[in-house]
């Protein structure tokens, strides 16, 4: 007996953590995030695309040199380098990963940026949305006499 009552528990405990799951899938924050995802994937290439064609050569140029890997096509900082006991440290890959990382975060900042104003702005025309004003005097005036009229109308329709 105890060991059914487990078993209906977890079962129980299963099934609730899959209609959990199913609402969190459906809900369209995590198709937003896949969207998000693929056009940032997209974007990378761009950038990428944009310092090994421009910005690596000029690098290259400020740090001694750049060299074509034969095998993808991409230039490689290769010079901006020194050697302490034989071991060679270069600098200039790093230099360009640290500029394709700015570009793309100074990117991503702009659009969150962007995003974030389109949602004020829909905030801030619902608050500006014109709210039902107070009735004047007149209006209370003349909702009251209408109110006695519609009731004298009753009034007297009853006794005929």
């Amino acid at each position: 007996m105890a060991d059914e009552n487990k078993a209906k528990a977890a079962a129980n405990k299963a099934g609730g953590f899959l209609k959990e799951f199913k609402e969190f899938a459906l809900k369209g924050n995590v198709m937003d995030m896949a969207v998000g995802v693929i056009i940032g994937a997209a974007f990378q290439n761009i950038v990428t695309a944009l310092t090994d064609s421009f910005i690596n050569p000029l690098i290259g140029l400020a740090t001694g040199g750049a060299q074509k890997d034969p095998e993808t096509g991409q230039i490689i900082v290769s010079a901006g380098s020194w050697s302490i006991g034989g071991v060679e440290f270069t600098y200039g890959a790093f230099i360009s990963a640290i500029v394709n990382f700015l570009i793309i975060a100074f990117i991503l900042f702009l659009l969150i940026k962007a995003v974030n104003k389109a949602i004020s702005l829909g905030k801030k025309k619902e608050e500006e949305k014109p709210k039902d004003p107070e009735p004047t005097k007149e209006e209370l005036l003349l909702t009251e006499i209408r109110d006695l009229l519609k009731a004298q109308n009753a009034a007297e329709a009853d006794k005929k």
